[in-house]
């Protein structure tokens, strides 16, 4: 008598319930990540505000109106990139929170590198009203090279305020400019990069469940054929007597 593959059973049983929790998980992860993306274009989407009303973390993404006293000649670091295939650099300066010890970095805008000229660097009080959004920073690439004087090539916050001497009172939202900071130099391109959200939960849920579907093909086809082998001849003689 052929005995029922019990142990294999129980194997495929776990590994199938491993595979179909996982597909569940990723599911689950798709309308999590889905509602992040939903929310982040929402808060974009918004009329701008004044800076206070709307800077705080939880209000990423949205767009703000600060007035920076001397922006357009203010000092800057310079953070290494490629925008569109091109090469070039984003311009960050510092700027003081309204009402608040505190200070932000703004990042001015895009400068391809087919452009030498920089804005001027002088100290000035005129205020310059720009239009921004709010932005956490993220966290700085541990393989990208160190910074070399005011050049950037990973978006360090710390390292950019320390650069810029307002270490001390730097606040952790960042301001992405969408309106120019020097509207008489075109090179600059103020805009705020698109989220960074990854969405490939779907393709990681198909996967899962592929894996569970083959799982399950192979479990009958083994299963098939230990049951019909032919009983070895032993076996038989055994039972008949």
């Amino acid at each position: 008598m052929r005995r029922f593959p019990w142990i294999l059973t129980l194997v495929c049983a776990l590994a199938l319930a491993l595979l179909l929790s996982l597909g569940v998980w990723q599911v689950q992860r798709l309308q999590w990540k889905s509602g992040l993306i939903a929310a982040a274009e929402a808060a974009a989407a918004m009329p701008p505000v004044p800076v206070m009303q709307a800077y705080r973390p939880t209000d990423e993404f949205r767009s703000v109106i600060i007035d920076c006293p001397g922006l357009a000649t203010a000092p800057f670091v310079e953070l290494q990139t490629i925008e569109d295939g091109q090469a070039g650099v984003r311009l960050i300066s510092v700027c003081p929170l309204p009402s608040e010890p505190m200070v932000t970095l703004v990042d001015r805008g895009f400068v391809p590198d087919t452009v030498s000229a920089r804005p001027p660097v002088q100290p000035s009080t005129t205020p310059v009203r720009i239009v921004g959004q709010v932005r956490m920073p993220p966290e700085p690439s541990q393989f990208a090279p160190p910074p070399e004087g005011n050049h950037f090539y990973a978006r360090d916050h710390q390292a950019m305020g320390r650069a810029l001497g307002a270490d001390k009172w730097l606040a952790s939202p960042m301001i992405f400019a969408t309106t120019s900071s020097n509207p008489d130099w075109q090179a600059l391109r103020p805009h705020a990069p698109p989220a960074a959200f990854s969405n490939n939960h779907l393709g990681y849920a198909m996967t899962w469940f592929g894996l569970a579907i083959a799982l399950v093909g192979f479990y009958i086809a083994l299963l098939r054929r230990k049951l019909s082998a032919p009983t070895p001849s032993g076996e038989t003689e055994k039972s008949s007597t």
